[in-house]
């Protein structure tokens, strides 16, 4: 049986716990993905020093619907992915993913699917703190 978690979550997120989550022994490869809040961004008029994640009520919804059909694949032993909510600083991680399968290529892939799907479908968006006190949307359109 496909393990599949997909949640949004206040707290901090732990990678070692998503890694456990999809871990087992048909697994062979268990590849993982950690975004991290960085001090810049090309959309910022000078550094960042922190990001406030908000989501729509759908957007738990969404996050497990793509985690669900990922997971239907059936070279898929696990699937695993949490975004966070809130204000973030500098070095905080922002989202993980992980995946395991048989064979480290096809982990790669999905997971890369599952990131680029979570940022492009998942109704979540980031307002950009920055040093000198303004700030910027992202993900608004």
């Amino acid at each position: 049986m496909t393990t599949v978690r997909a949640r949004l979550d206040a707290s901090p997120l732990d990678l070692a716990q998503h890694v456990a989550d999809v871990s087992g022994p048909r697994a062979g490869a268990v590849a993982s993905f950690v975004g991290l809040v960085r001090d810049h961004d090309p959309g910022a008029a000078g550094e960042v020093t922190a990001l406030e994640y908000s989501a729509h009520p759908d957007a738990e919804r969404v996050l497990t619907a793509i985690a669900a059909e990922l997971a239907d694949d059936p070279d898929v032993l696990g699937l695993t992915v949490s975004h966070r909510t809130g204000t973030l600083g500098v070095g905080d991680v922002a989202i993980v993913a992980c995946v395991a399968t048989a064979h480290r290529a096809h982990a790669f892939d999905v997971c890369r699917t599952l990131v680029e799907r979570v940022k492009a479908e998942v109704p979540i968006w980031k307002r950009q703190l920055e040093a000198d006190g303004s700030h910027t949307w992202v993900g608004l359109t």
